[in-house]
């Protein structure tokens, strides 16, 4: 079935505190989506943020970001006021995250709200523990240890507390019992909030494409509470860690830091770690996009403290044997295998034998050799086309920077020769719509035309990405109709379903007006 989405993470929301959470402006973003036709909306990975505030360096592969938690919902609720919160300094500028601002104003607020919380007499939140136990105590405790510690990595920790099952540990948790709590309550009202977004999104026929790194960050409650599932030393150092080699766009390579799994230990737990973290995702999401899925098939090892990633070198990954585990034993599997950069005839192959759908970017498709397997003329029906991603220059900003040959080819395969470069940004949108993928993904900024001053992400550099966020009205209604109408004109409006139960209206009305 032909379908179409909408790429933006939740931080680029419009809100009133700082950064895009789960507030009303979320379910009026949902509502735009369903006006437009459209029916995935891909958004970035959910995890606290880390390293560079990057939502793929988080401490937690299973919790969720607490500044995405709507402080209006604790307005409402009692646990805040509304004085409280105005109070704060959440930055000059709308248009951008402030980090630092939301670091030193949205945990105490949480905190206040914390301490107002009847938790001992909350059966929710008590069912709430009992149910995500398996992770939800790990990261709880590994965080109240670290904020006890100013921050410091669980690798510079002493030893006995470096070590999970210790008992200077057990005595830790004990305590910093009311520590864990409040990272505790923090996941509560994550998931919770979560979960009713989702829910309202989905009845509005809008499915949720969440983002799942590969990797998990080395100073993370993951490998902390799970050392012998990763390349990690009896000293509790890494024996390697994650990258990518020389390129030509990197003499030096990617020095991504990440732990590299130990494959032959999943392999003898029958990948269980694995299934607990992708049942999790397909709880949370209704299709998940793995990143850097090479990585299954190959993954480039370099060893621990090296400063960059020449002396690497390629091991071989768990292959198709893992993701047969996972479709037997994940309910509702559905996966997006980001399969981009350069391929060998085996990482084709093990997505290929997966029938996972793989991606497709235009922005790689003009390349100057004009025969490249991002042209849409050579794709197949099984695939996600994207005009660019959250890594990408948007569409706009990647088309003023083109020269020469690039630049030609690119305004004669969309038929754009002279127009300018709005209309060439729509020509690009108009080729991904029109293509044979079975699934067209947009950046929101490419529908809005605009340049690289929204940029999310610039691999590889540091203090302005992620940033970006979305004004209350640029998504306007002429934008929404022309999304619809480009959806109608290539097949891509989702079909007419039958009306739905009264009840269930009445339940979406209600939720909108919350």
């Amino acid at each position: 079935m032909r379908a179409s989405g909408v790429l933006m993470g939740i931080s680029s929301l419009p809100s009133s505190y700082g950064i895009g959470c789960f507030s009303r402006e979320a379910y009026e973003f949902v509502d735009k989506l369903a006006e437009a036709g459209q029916q995935y909306w891909q958004i970035l990975p959910l995890g606290p943020t880390g390293y560079g505030d990057s939502p793929y360096q988080s401490c937690s592969t299973f919790a969720g970001n607490p500044y995405f938690i709507s402080l209006e919902d604790l307005i409402q609720e009692g646990l805040l006021t509304k004085e409280e919160c105005d109070a704060c300094n959440w930055g000059e500028d709308s248009s951008y995250v402030d980090y630092e601002k939301m670091y030193h104003n949205r945990f105490p607020l949480l905190r206040k709200a914390y301490e107002r919380a009847d938790l001992e007499n909350d059966s929710e939140y008590q069912g709430f523990v009992r149910e995500y136990q398996i992770w939800l105590k790990d990261y709880a405790l590994y965080m109240a240890i670290k904020n006890s510690r100013k921050g410091e990595s669980w690798l510079d920790w002493p030893e006995e507390l470096r070590d999970r099952n210790s008992g200077y540990v057990r005595k830790a948790e004990n305590e910093l019992s009311e520590e864990v709590e409040f990272y505790c309550f923090q996941q509560y009202l994550f998931e919770k909030q979560w979960k009713k977004l989702k829910k309202y999104a989905n009845k509005k026929g809008i499915r949720i494409i969440g983002d799942v790194p590969i990797y998990v960050a080395l100073d993370s409650a993951d490998v902390w509470a799970n050392p012998e599932m990763f390349q990690i030393g009896e000293d509790y150092v890494p024996e390697a860690v994650a990258g990518c080699p020389p390129d030509a766009f990197s003499a030096t390579g990617q020095l991504w830091g990440n732990p590299l799994y130990d494959w032959k230990k999943h392999k003898a737990t029958g990948y269980a770690w694995w299934i607990q973290r992708m049942t999790y995702c397909m709880e949370r999401y209704d299709v998940a996009r793995i990143d850097h899925f090479r990585g299954f098939d190959e993954y480039y090892s370099i060893p621990y403290g090296d400063e960059t990633a020449k002396n690497g070198h390629w091991e071989d990954g768990p292959g198709l044997e893992l993701f047969d585990v996972l479709k037997k034993n994940v309910p509702g599997l559905h996966v997006i295998a980001e399969d981009l950069g350069f391929l060998t005839d085996s990482v084709i192959k093990l997505v290929k034998d997966t029938g996972f759908p793989g991606m497709k970017v235009l922005q790689f498709a003009f390349d100057g050799s004009e025969d490249s397997s991002y042209l849409p003329h050579k794709y197949e029906k099984n695939c996600v086309v994207y005009t660019g991603t959250h890594d990408n220059e948007t569409t706009k900003g990647w088309l003023e920077g083109l020269q020469g040959h690039d630049k030609d080819f690119v305004r004669a395969y969309i038929n754009c020769y002279d127009k300018p470069v709005n209309d060439c940004v729509w020509g690009l949108i108009r080729t991904a719509l029109s293509s044979v993928a079975d699934l067209a993904v947009i950046p929101v900024q490419d529908y809005l035309c605009l340049g690289n001053e929204a940029r999310m992400n610039a691999p590889s550099t540091l203090g302005l990405n992620w940033r970006w966020r979305i004004g209350r009205e640029m998504l306007s209604d002429i934008t929404v109709y022309t999304m619809r109408e480009l959806n109608r004109i290539y097949g891509r409006l989702p079909k007419p379903e039958e009306p739905e139960t009264k009840e269930l209206e009445n339940d979406v009305q209600t939720e909108a007006a919350l």
